[in-house]
């Protein structure tokens, strides 16, 4: 019906002035830069990303409360609100592969690995390995589904 294109300049402009998440993953990936902008569109002030290596495709659906301590974040993860993805010590904090949805509330704490396509249910805490294709729930977590049958192990 009408035939608009936009410019990605538009689409940058949109994404900064609607999506406080995307303010704070855009302005941890450009460095310095992030003074100068951080003056027009605010990051959002609770949510904390202390993690160097972010893939591509991180979406943070409500940064609320959150906090991102992780050795690496793999390309297309998926975190709610509300999570802690942090230290147990000085240096052991987890590294998510990627595919790995983290649900409202939960925590990852500790040198863990979550493996591709892994997802951690709301309010769930993590503090040993997760393999890859599972879904893990509870205190602490423990798996409900592997390759998408459902089941009842331990981590």
């Amino acid at each position: 019906m009408y035939n608009i294109k936009y410019s990605p300049t538009v689409g940058l402009v949109y994404l900064l002035g609607t999506f406080p998440e995307f303010r704070n993953v855009f302005y941890k990936r450009i460095g310095l830069w992030k003074v100068f902008l951080n003056i027009i569109c605010p990051q959002l002030s609770s949510l904390y990303i202390y993690t160097d290596k972010i893939g591509k495709g991180l979406f943070i659906q409500h940064g609320f409360s959150t906090i991102i301590a992780a050795k690496a974040l793999g390309d297309n993860c998926w975190i709610n609100q509300q999570v802690t993805i942090g230290y147990s010590n000085e240096n052991d904090m987890p590294t998510l592969a990627d595919n790995v949805t983290v649900n409202a509330g939960a925590k990852l704490i500790g040198n863990v690995y979550l493996g591709n396509n892994s997802i951690v249910g709301a309010n769930a805490v993590v503090v040993k390995n997760v393999p890859p294709d599972c879904t893990v729930v509870g205190v602490p977590a423990y798996i409900v589904k592997r390759n998408g049958i459902r089941v009842t192990e331990k981590l």
